[in-house]
């Protein structure tokens, strides 16, 4: 029986009708995702084609604004076109939108590593049913929602903090939510030599994705990558990754080491892992030694992180708003008055490395 497809109507009226290229190798998978971005006012499928080839010549003389792209296609793959379709329309949000790409595995992470901004399981031909559109528009709404039809009123960011840093850089901490590894993969590349501390990383991401993320954060840099456990004492120029289900947080060993605690409690938020706790227990070991980064995300986590360390005399610097898949996380910060500087993650890690000098 052919399930029937509910009309969608968008939460936010004011978001613009967000301009969409569909790249599937179903005829039935192509028009039912049709069918539920145009019943809802925030989305237009402009165009569907089967292969990546196909999609590339559109793109050269079309613009769109959200492209669900599948992985297996006849020709190209859409993994292997990934690359190719940011850089013909770089301003586009990429979504892969695949069978073969669950959420966790290896091909998932090597997608938002290139540049994906979401991970969405397709069913298969034959089973979707109510609960996916509903789900499918949710997902990329929240991508769009903070895009409106008219030009916006320029965002309240306060000034970036301009004092210098008043103590020798200690430890590092990143948080980052959608985009995030895109914007990981910069950030490590403009690491020209290592900082000489440790450095602790929160990516909002399930637990099945831990294992597959620090292997593919270990090839952006050289730096040593782990996945944290309790216990681990920190060492200089080794990257702690956040498990899919806890927070970091810090201790002192009786012998005065600082050692990574794990916290399985969701934050009042719901995060899990989170920013705050993370950026909250650095500011309390390590005091005017923290510099805090934060990336590309939805919501605001790490902002309440981000005030204790800018109270303890750190510093927090954020991704701009150009260079972010959806600035909430970075905008939050920069909003509320806690960063020093905001900048694309290339020009990052040489920042942090220099104001952090000066202090030493």
């Amino acid at each position: 029986m052919t399930a029937i497809l509910p009309m969608m109507t968008s939460p936010d009226s004011d978001r613009r009708n967000v301009r969409t290229l569909v790249v599937d190798d179903s005829v039935v998978v192509r028009t039912v995702i049709e069918r539920i971005l145009n019943a809802d006012p925030g989305f237009t499928v402009l165009h569907k084609t089967n292969s990546a080839e196909n999609a590339l010549a559109y793109l050269a003389d079309h613009v769109v604004d959200l492209i669900l792209l599948d992985i297996e296609l006849p020709g190209q793959s859409g993994l292997a076109a990934l690359p190719q379709i940011l850089q013909v329309n770089p301003d586009a949000k990429v979504v892969i939108l695949s069978g073969k790409c669950e959420e966790g595995s290896s091909a998932a992470v090597e997608a938002l590593a290139l540049g994906a901004s979401d991970i969405l399981s397709k069913p298969g031909s034959g089973s979707f049913g109510e609960q996916f559109p509903q789900a499918l528009i949710e997902r990329l709404s929240r991508l769009f929602g903070d895009r409106p039809v008219t030009p916006p009123l320029a965002r309240a960011v306060a000034p970036p903090v301009t004092s210098p840093a008043v103590a020798p850089l200690a430890c590092i901490g990143i948080g980052a939510s959608t985009g995030g590894i895109h914007a990981l993969s910069q950030l490590f590349e403009g690491l020209a030599a290592p900082l000489g501390v440790p450095i602790l990383l929160t990516q909002h991401l399930p637990a099945s994705f831990t294992i597959y993320f620090a292997q593919q954060l270990s090839r952006m840099t050289s730096l040593r990558v782990k996945v944290a456990e309790t216990g681990d004492l920190l060492m200089p120029d080794t990257v702690y990754v956040a498990p899919g289900d806890a927070h970091i947080q810090l201790r002192r060993s009786l012998h005065g080491r600082v050692v990574i605690l794990l916290n399985p409690e969701r934050t009042a938020a719901g995060n899990l892992p989170g920013v705050d706790p993370m950026f909250s227990s650095m500011a309390e070991i390590y005091g005017a030694g923290v510099a805090g980064i934060v990336l590309t995300g939805m919501g605001r986590d790490g902002t309440l992180g981000a005030r204790d360390i800018v109270t303890a005399g750190g510093w927090i610097v954020a991704q701009d708003e150009a260079s972010s898949v959806v600035w909430g996380m970075p905008g939050s910060v920069a909003g509320a008055g806690l960063t020093c500087a905001i900048m694309e993650p290339l020009a990052i890690m040489n920042f942090v490395a220099r104001r952090g000098k000066v202090a030493a």
